[in-house]
């Protein structure tokens, strides 16, 4: 709306208003996230994840060490959001097996991501927008490494002062830790998460009398339709009728729960509802049902998996309500529950429409929990199914895509094409391969940013053909100009990173590397360092839980509040500020 706006009132041509679709930094952003996607659809990031599980031990520290450098190494080369969809299963693995509190690990990792995003310029599209930003005014861009020495320092500085100060900051809100598991392997507390759920008043246990229920499908009984109520679990018991006739079976077992799960007489079932509802359905059968009291054994199936799964930014669940997604028919598995902002959402879940930064609270069998692993694209699993080595995709042509990626770097790095052109041969390159299908392909690219960065860029283009930039320009100069080229760095740092807090890190860079090109000029100093302030304070999004996606993803699983985020945030901006002011202009002269 806002660049038709400007085409109706004259401020751009429409040929400007469409210039941004065509423009290098959109196309390549577009391809890097395909790159990504290959990558991350092979499992070489997952691959370096569980090398993590080894080599971590169960010391806090060198934990926290590890993640953020394995973290920030993955975020140089693919995005921060795909990067965090890798580490969470595997962090959260790695705290329970070591008996620690996910929360001190969660936020780390986002952060690491954000600061690997600085090692190289394709971590993230505000690198990859300032060199373009020096291109088009026909000076030489970033190379390759250029960011590296910086992107080091700032993320041995994030892993300092987290190991320091910050890990003292963070709370221990998520002790769901059950470290005795048979195979030894530490488990999600059953208890623990439906007490974080608020299941227990909500968990009845009945065995089918003879009755109306025997011989009953569940699609038939439709039971969330007529009373609110939903069946988690159906066990045969040893000795059951059918059709009149008893029946011995050598061992207890569980059915797999779905429409067409059939009732008989002696099963024992698991219910989920609201007290009066729950009441209400075993008058209209005249049986008996059992509340099952919180921290009793089978308050979720021991015998069945249960996970807590987090849609991804750009998953197809989103905007889908439960029922339409049909988890039960597709997945085999049942919603009990969602965390959204904090607060559970039990009732009526069936017509609740998914947002980004729910989290879903799911049970069913560990066959049907290992296979929605690999829904990588649409979801992160955090549960004992996802501790697993669930196979990649494409697991096979790991080696293809590394040498694909391998083979951009050498050709950005030694000259041999652009960085465009390099991106987008490897691109396609990795379809061909079969890396990834032309549909993943499709998938892994994040088309809001892309449709939104290709939008702003003439938005700049307006603010420069009306004056409005210059204005800008004149005021951000005569603020903090008379104090020198260093305040100057600082007065862009701090625009920067609020602006970063507030949308995008790339729209806000796309907005503010003209300004810093043009600040530079009427200052007399070389535009490099201006524009390398610009970059590094726009991974700076630190500070809310909806200052990235990162963020976002990491605040359910850690049980983060706005707080958490802000008194580590903050901080470490403020680190990271000091930082570029002493270290940018020894690497790029003023």
């Amino acid at each position: 709306m806002s660049l038709l706006a400007l085409v109706l009132t004259g401020s751009i041509s429409p040929t400007q208003a469409l210039a941004g679709f065509s423009d290098g930094v959109v196309i390549m952003i577009a391809g890097l996230f395909v790159v990504s996607g290959a990558l991350f659809r092979t499992g070489i990031a997952a691959g370096l994840g569980r090398w993590l599980g080894r080599a971590a031990g169960s010391s806090e520290r060198r934990l926290l060490v590890l993640v953020m450098l394995v973290t920030g190494a993955l975020s140089g080369f693919m995005s921060s959001t795909g990067t965090v969809a890798v580490m969470l299963p595997v962090v959260v693995s790695l705290a329970r097996r070591a008996g620690l509190s996910p929360s001190k690990f969660l936020l780390p990792v986002a952060i690491a991501s954000l600061l690997g995003g600085m090692l190289t310029l394709i971590g993230t599209p505000p690198n990859v927008v300032v060199s373009q930003q020096l291109q088009t005014q026909g000076l030489p861009g970033f190379n390759f490494f250029a960011f590296t020495p910086l992107g080091v320092v700032m993320l041995a500085l994030g892993v300092v002062f987290m190991v320091t100060i910050g890990r003292r900051w963070l709370p221990a809100r998520a002790p769901i830790v059950e470290p005795d598991g048979a195979d030894g392997a530490a488990r999600a507390s059953l208890a623990d998460l439906a007490e974080r759920y608020g299941l227990p008043s909500r968990i009845f246990r009945t065995v089918v009398p003879p009755s109306g229920l025997v011989g009953a499908t569940l699609a038939e009984l439709a039971l969330p339709e007529r009373f609110q109520v939903q069946v988690l679990a159906v066990d045969t018991a040893p000795e059951a009728v059918r059709d009149g006739r008893r029946s011995r079976r050598h061992l207890a077992r569980s059915k797999t729960i779905g429409p067409g799960t059939r009732l008989d007489e002696g099963d024992r079932v698991l219910l989920q509802g609201p007290r009066a509802d729950v009441a209400a359905f075993a008058e209209a059968y005249g049986i008996d049902v059992v509340r099952v009291v919180a921290g009793e054994t089978g308050l979720l199936p021991a015998n069945l998996a249960t996970g807590e799964v987090l849609p991804t930014p750009r998953s197809r669940w989103l905007g889908e309500t439960i029922a339409g997604l049909r988890f039960r028919d597709r997945f085999g598995l049942q919603v009990v529950g969602v965390l959204r902002g904090g607060a559970t959402i039990t009732d009526g879940l069936g017509a609740l429409t998914l947002r980004f930064g729910d989290t879903l609270l799911v049970q069913g069998p560990r066959k049907a929990l290992a296979l929605l692993v690999r829904e990588r694209f649409d979801a992160v699993v955090l549960s004992e199914a996802a501790e697993g080595d669930a196979p990649a995709p494409a697991a096979e042509r790991a080696p293809v895509a590394l040498i694909i990626m391998l083979g951009m770097l050498l050709a950005m790095t030694l000259g041999w094409a652009t960085p465009v052109i390099a991106v987008l041969i490897a691109a396609v390159a990795m379809v061909l391969t079969r890396c990834l299908s032309m549909d993943d392909a499709y998938r892994s690219v994040n088309w809001e940013a892309v449709v939104l960065i290709a939008g702003i860029l003439p938005m700049a283009t307006a603010l420069e053909v009306t004056g409005g930039m210059q204005l800008v320009v004149d005021a951000l100069v005569s603020a903090v100009g008379p104090y020198g080229p260093h305040a100057m760095m600082i007065g862009l740092f701090v625009l920067t990173s609020i602006a970063s807090q507030l949308i995008s890190n790339t729209a806000t860079t796309v907005l503010l590397a003209p300004i810093a090109f043009q600040a530079a000029l009427t200052l007399d100093v070389s535009p490099y360092p201006l524009l390398m302030t610009v970059a590094l304070a726009a991974s700076t999004a630190f500070a809310t839980p909806v200052a990235s996606p990162v963020n976002t993803l990491v605040l359910g699983p850690g049980q983060y509040r706005f707080g958490d985020f802000l008194r580590v945030g903050l901080a470490l901006q403020g680190l990271v500020l000091i930082a570029t002011v002493v270290l940018v202009p020894l690497l790029f002269p003023l």
